[in-house]
């Protein structure tokens, strides 16, 4: 779903074209490349190929979070409705040097407060992978379930799981 959202210190807004050089630092630290896997983002005409594939699925939003003071993008959250999945998936992710701050979970549960007014939003998942505590302590923070662990492809996956409005 495509929102923008206004925190106490953040701004959320749709991914466009003009994001390449953060997507371009972000899909290439540390922790995307462990966690979420390498992307073959290496400079930033791909930067821009990859923002342009998000915004031609029409199943896919990313919002980018911004700092409000500075107006520079640090992050990004993820609702993605695969076809493999029966519910739409909630993502985040953080460039390293922000992170410690409370920036995601500001970002995040704004987000999924918003989630939880619609009807298309009732049931919402969260995979990442075991070992990914930082992950883990925060979908735990914001109210995710863990459900189980499942393998897909050569990879073991948690799945989490978030109801939101009534039940």
């Amino acid at each position: 779903m495509n929102i923008k959202i206004e925190t106490k210190r953040l701004i959320l807004r749709p991914i466009n074209s003009k994001d390449a050089d953060f997507i371009l630092a972000l899909v290439n630290s540390k922790g995307w490349l462990q966690f979420i896997g390498d992307r073959n983002v290496l400079d930033k005409k791909d930067a821009e190929n990859y923002i342009h594939k998000i915004l031609d699925n029409e199943h896919f939003f990313y919002t980018v979070f911004e700092v409000k003071s500075s107006q520079k993008a640090i992050g990004i959250l993820t609702l993605l409705k695969r076809e493999e999945e029966q519910f739409p998936d909630f993502g985040f992710a953080l460039l390293p040097q922000f992170e410690k701050k409370g920036y995601t979970y500001e970002a995040s549960s704004s987000y999924l407060e918003i989630l939880k007014k619609t009807d298309n939003y009732k049931h919402i998942i969260a995979i990442t992978k075991p070992d990914n505590m930082k992950s883990i302590k925060l979908l735990k923070k914001l109210g995710f379930q863990y459900t189980a662990d499942h393998k897909k492809g050569y990879e073991q996956l948690s799945y989490y799981r978030f109801v939101s409005g009534k039940k």
